[in-house]
């Protein structure tokens, strides 16, 4: 489904990646590893379009999407990916409900249509009594699933998430973690999280480590 070929990426004279090849198959949920500064990040960005590589390719079911131009990959983006950060970045005057909507908005989905969907996720999520809220009335755990709604509204292929449970409490952590793997089973989707929890890493089917710029070892 995804599949990463020779990327490189520098940054100025820091060679970031060098030269990585990766394979990742529908409704998998790969953990990405490594020490801090060893590119995790990076190749995430790279997966998801928010970056270029300096070289090599990644294609989508066969697709070498970093032939795109921006608003290609713009509209891809919003269509085939979900992201999911550390930090929420849900906008403070917005309620928990229009922050969910905003992606279907861009999309150019009816309010109505968007609406709909956003309430049954946030249902889903446990989140129905909260739909009114805006991000400071919210826990971090509510806030993270109002984040994890808000990646799941344009019904992307892929979810790509960056230390998502980095910011959250021992039980908060456990609760999204266990999410993942839910959203996994019901819809298929296939996952791809950065993280420094070995806990979360263990759990998935797959763990890539990634070290100085290489895949190290996968299992």
């Amino acid at each position: 489904m995804i599949t990463a070929d020779k990327i490189k990426k520098s940054f100025g004279t820091v060679d970031v990646l060098k030269g990585i090849d990766l394979k990742i198959t529908k409704g998998e949920i790969v953990s990405v590893v490594g020490s801090s500064g060893a590119g995790k990040t990076t190749l995430l960005q790279i997966l998801g379009t928010l970056d270029r590589p300096d070289s090599g390719k990644v294609l989508f079911d066969g697709v070498d999407i970093t032939s795109y131009n921006e608003k290609e990959l713009a509209a891809f983006r919003n269509s085939n990916i979900g992201f999911v950060f550390q930090f929420h970045h849900l906008l403070p005057e917005f309620t928990a409900l229009e922050n969910v909507c905003i992606p279907a908005f861009i999309a150019k989905k009816s309010r109505a249509e968007a609406t709909a969907k956003a309430k049954e996720l946030l249902e889903m999520l446990n989140l129905a009594h909260r739909i009114d809220h805006k991000p400071a009335e919210l826990s971090g755990g509510e806030k993270q699933r109002v984040a994890v709604a808000r990646a799941l509204i344009n019904d992307p292929i892929v979810i790509l998430a960056d230390e998502p449970s980095g910011n959250l409490d021992s039980k908060t952590r456990q609760e999204l973690h266990e999410l993942f793997f839910t959203l996994r089973d019901r819809f298929q989707q296939t996952f791809v999280i950065v993280t420094h929890d070995m806990e979360l890493a263990d759990m998935s089917d797959r763990k890539i480590i990634i070290s100085d710029g290489r895949i190290d070892e996968s299992n």
